[in-house]
């Protein structure tokens, strides 16, 4: 699926209200003086989050409301009319889609980047254990859609490992032809493999989260293969609340801001680029 093919199912999904997907607000305060608006890529649920929270006890009288999903679906829903103060997305594929159609203010900064691994089931019952299992007949392999920054990334991978003599220029064919499901975004490649309903999945480093850890095992991704993901965020031009929006931006670009990324398993922007 090529981004424009794919953006005419997405604005489908944008006619749906997002605030439905947006979540309850980090701090419920009806009396709230002012509310910042982030749309983010769904990878950053966790780390965000947090943020949220600690700009809100900085400046009293701030909500902060966070639109998790996929980059290309938070890109569908501001082409649509959305409003939101800060765009954050798992790849600069996007924020340029929305720079090209003048919906973003200003230059965006790459504030973090990740890595991806493969995750079998705990119990494991199709016995991968190496790369080269997830070519092999009969495994079901979960992937996010092309359109997905994660599901790009995969199948850059999976383009990368067919490099290797060891696998063989026809692995990526039989790889991709084991895909059982594409998903919208990383979270739902990771609760699909958790649930067992695959043998194999590719998602971000960082969504190996602690809770995931506990049902999944993880194969890693040589470095030669990988693709280091990089992550930009922009104030929108519409955006409403420019002040908090410049705090928000701020504070993740901050010591204290990278640390949280880092501690949420993504790479600070601040570290050297792999």
């Amino acid at each position: 699926m090529n981004v424009l093919r794919g953006l005419r199912t997405l604005r489908a999904l944008a006619l749906v209200p997002w605030i439905a997907a947006a979540g309850t607000p980090a701090v419920a305060g009806a009396q709230s003086k002012e509310t910042l608006t982030v749309f983010a890529a769904a990878s950053l649920s966790d780390a965000f989050t947090e943020l949220g929270h600690t700009l809100e006890q900085q400046r009293p009288g701030l909500t902060v409301r966070f639109n998790f999903a996929g980059s290309q679906q938070l890109a569908a829903q501001l082409e649509q009319g959305a409003r939101a103060d800060v765009f954050a997305s798992a790849d600069d594929r996007w924020m340029s889609y929305l720079r090209d159609r003048h919906l973003v203010s200003g230059e965006p900064a790459v504030f973090a980047r990740n890595r991806l691994v493969v995750i079998v089931p705990k119990a494991n019952p199709a016995r991968i254990g190496r790369l080269k299992d997830l070519a092999r007949g009969g495994v079901k392999l979960i992937l996010a859609a092309d359109a997905v920054p994660v599901g790009h990334y995969s199948r850059i991978v999976l383009q990368n490992l067919g490099r290797d003599p060891a696998l063989g220029a026809d692995y990526p064919r039989r790889a991709i032809a084991n895909v059982v499901s594409e998903e919208e975004n990383v979270k739902a490649v990771a609760g699909k493999v958790q649930l067992g309903e695959g043998d194999a999945g590719i998602v971000y480093r960082s969504d190996v989260t602690p809770a995931v850890a506990r049902r999944v095992k993880v194969i890693e991704i040589p470095a030669e293969a990988n693709v280091m993901a990089a992550y930009p965020m922009a104030m929108l031009d519409a955006a409403a609340a420019r002040e908090a929006a410049q705090a928000f931006m701020d504070l993740v670009l901050s010591s204290a801001g990278q640390q949280t990324l880092a501690r949420r398993g993504l790479i600070p922007a601040t570290s050297p680029a792999p």
